[in-house]
């Protein structure tokens, strides 16, 4: 794949070490060896996960896959038993005892689980001999210069200059934010730019806990959740819990919404932590499991989940956006974190392309959010519609109450959504990188068949 030795092809900065930006960083190493000198700056002290459990979709293992990462990823990550066809959902608004609404049968892809600190643990050990982690520099803007090259900007009143900046940094991502502040006018209505900049509230908080196995099997050895991926379901919210870490702990998100909040400002903190009978209250009608689950619960955080809206563009010039930074959604796909890593390989790929240079850089960057930006923004627009199922909150179909017939209305919903989840698994990462390869070799005259 090399081009040359010695002297890079070009700088390419990643801004963000989270796992989209560390996805990218191995990514463009492993295809491009030493041929791209890549930057990656960080705005804390060292490089560590947020959140707890992560989980991987088939889509997401065929990245692991190409990455060589595989044996890695499945020696630490929680297996579901023989006996499991997939995630558990049950009606659980129900103080006296909830049941099993269903089990969605997955076959060969059922989601594996792990902690998302291994991963990031994993990713780090993978970072190419190419790559310098710069830490506490947390970017605030950046320049253009005349001659095509950036100049970036930090809170430590530093600037640094690359050839290409990649904004990897979040859901506040001010890598965003400068690239639509400075759009010219014709791209992007003035008007807009606060909607594409800033991220709005779902209405939507969510309770994230970790929790060790072997407590909730002390107080409730026969927990569902001590050996399944299972949906607590009920009206307006519902509980997501799954094994992590081999089994041995317990990943728990308890979702909360209220529609008539969404897009609404939210008061406070984003991120802060909560007492865990605060969350108990708020499902105190809900099944004996679930407040088994919550009981052992401990320094549990409540997150205030904002999106980010949907964005017109994801690259300018030699500018581009990847996972939260560019389409930050709601959990309940449980895609987020593999949606930011398809971004990272679609990308990393074409950067590491021998036909990529300096001069062409920016058609890499739009064959990426050709491909990859109408695919998240649906992951997205299908997440939102997923969290509405869970929460008995779609119009036409089951509302929560019994009107005579809840049967028949839960196991038409249900068929709602094993064809949406069904429907979310087609095609996947290598497609879309073979499509986008397509892409590039077309925009530089190389294609046959374009």
């Amino acid at each position: 794949m090399s081009l040359s030795s010695g002297t890079p092809k070009f700088r390419v900065a990643i801004c963000g070490a989270g796992i989209g930006g560390l996805v990218l960083a191995v990514t463009i190493g492993k295809f491009a060896g030493r041929d791209v000198q890549i930057d990656l700056y960080e705005a804390h002290d060292a490089i560590t996960a947020t959140g707890a459990g992560i989980v991987f979709s088939r889509r997401t293992m065929e990245v692991i896959e190409a990455l060589g990462l595989y044996e890695e990823i499945s020696c630490v990550s929680a297996k579901p038993p023989s006996s499991s066809h997939g995630p558990q959902f049950r009606k659980s608004d129900i103080p006296t005892g909830g049941f099993k609404w269903f089990q969605r049968l997955v076959g060969q892809s059922d989601p594996v689980t792990m902690h998302r600190q291994l991963l990031v643990d994993i990713l780090k050990r993978h970072l190419p001999s190419s790559c310098t982690v710069h830490f506490n520099k947390r970017l605030t803007k950046y320049d253009m210069l005349s001659a095509g090259s950036l100049v970036l900007h930090f809170a430590d009143d530093s600037t640094e200059t690359t050839d290409v900046l990649i904004g990897a940094d979040g859901i506040r991502s001010s890598v965003r934010k400068t690239l639509f502040e400075t759009l010219d006018r014709d791209i992007v209505d003035s008007s807009k730019i606060t909607h594409y900049t800033d991220a709005s509230w779902t209405g939507t908080v969510v309770y994230r806990a970790i929790l060790p196995a072997e407590k909730l099997s002390e107080i409730d050895p026969n927990n569902v959740a001590l050996r399944e991926f299972v949906m607590f379901c009920g009206k307006d919210k519902h509980i997501t819990a799954y094994p992590v870490s081999q089994g041995t702990l317990i990943n728990v998100a308890a979702i909360v919404s209220d529609e008539q909040k969404a897009g609404t400002p939210f008061k406070g903190r984003w991120v802060s932590q909560v007492s865990r009978e605060g969350v108990e209250e708020a499902y105190q009608n809900f099944e004996p499991a679930v407040k088994s689950l919550l009981k052992c619960c401990e320094n549990m955080s409540r997150w205030a989940l904002h999106t980010v809206n949907e964005l017109p563009l994801a690259s300018c010039d030699r500018v581009a956006l990847i996972g939260d930074a560019c389409h930050a959604m709601t959990p309940h796909m449980g895609a987020g974190a593999g949606q930011a890593m398809e971004d990272a390989f679609v990308l990393g790929r074409l950067l590491a392309h021998p036909l990529t240079t300096l001069d062409n850089v920016s058609a890499a960057l739009k064959a990426y959010q050709d491909v990859r930006l109408p695919a998240a923004q649906l992951v997205a627009r299908n997440s939102r519609l997923a969290g509405h199922m869970f929460h008995f909150n779609v119009p036409g179909y089951y509302d929560g109450t019994d009107h005579g017939n809840e049967q028949e209305e839960l196991r038409i919903l249900e068929e709602m959504i094993i064809s949406h989840f069904e429907a979310q698994g087609k095609d996947g990462a290598m497609a879309e990188w073979q499509q986008a390869e397509k892409s590039l070799q077309g925009s530089v005259g190389l294609c046959n068949d374009c």
